[in-house]
């Protein structure tokens, strides 16, 4: 009897290692150079910026750093980080009849290909964050009638932009349109909201 409890401890044990050894696998960042890179071209276009605005430097030498960062950041983001951080990708595609269309991929893989929950948290949070603080560039940028860094602060906002709206397109699927999902969202939670009263009454 005590060898047989023995055994079940064992077995247990080492079924607890095996969990923890793959939690710690989607946990860990799998590709560190990727994940550096999806944050640094960004996060330098919005440090130039803010590092202009308050020294007297050359104003073309500063605009042509932070779209040259920007367009390193959104050919980045769209081919390689996100193919290999989260498994999305998307791109624009002309069919010989000369429309365009937009394609949009997940991977729905396991094992290997899995997402690390680590890289997935890197990768939404810098895509969020950082067209949010284009946008506050822009108002700021008009309040304060410095008309000059317009253009600047408006390519910012289109290229993050457009890879945010791609990512969440292939995040909830291409044919879904947002707005009827958004829609659809409030919906079903009002209804549940009015279910419950219901019950409760």
């Amino acid at each position: 009897m005590i060898a047989g409890d023995t055994n079940d401890e064992d077995v247990s044990l080492f079924d607890a290692e095996e969990d923890a050894g793959k939690r710690s696998k989607t946990t860990n960042i799998r590709h560190p150079v990727a994940s550096f890179f999806h944050l640094f071209f960004r996060a330098c276009a919005v440090v130039v910026y803010l590092l202009c605005e308050f020294s007297s430097g050359s104003f073309i030498g500063c605009m042509v750093a932070i779209i040259l960062l920007l367009s390193c950041d959104f050919w980045t983001v769209k081919n390689i980080t996100g193919r290999l951080m989260v498994g999305l990708r998307w791109w624009n595609q002309v069919d010989d009849d000369g429309r365009s269309h937009w394609v949009f991929e997940s991977r729905k893989g396991t094992g290997k290909q899995q997402a690390s929950n680590s890289e997935s948290r890197i990768f939404w949070l810098g895509l969020i964050v950082c067209p949010v603080l284009w946008v506050v560039f822009t108002f700021s940028t008009l309040f304060s009638f410095r008309i000059k860094w317009l253009p600047v602060v408006v390519m910012g906002v289109v290229l993050q932009g457009a890879n945010l709206y791609g990512y969440v397109r292939c995040k909830v699927g291409g044919k879904t349109n947002l707005k009827n999902m958004a829609t659809n969202y409030f919906g079903r939670q009002f209804l549940k909201q009015a279910m419950s009263k219901e019950e409760e009454s």
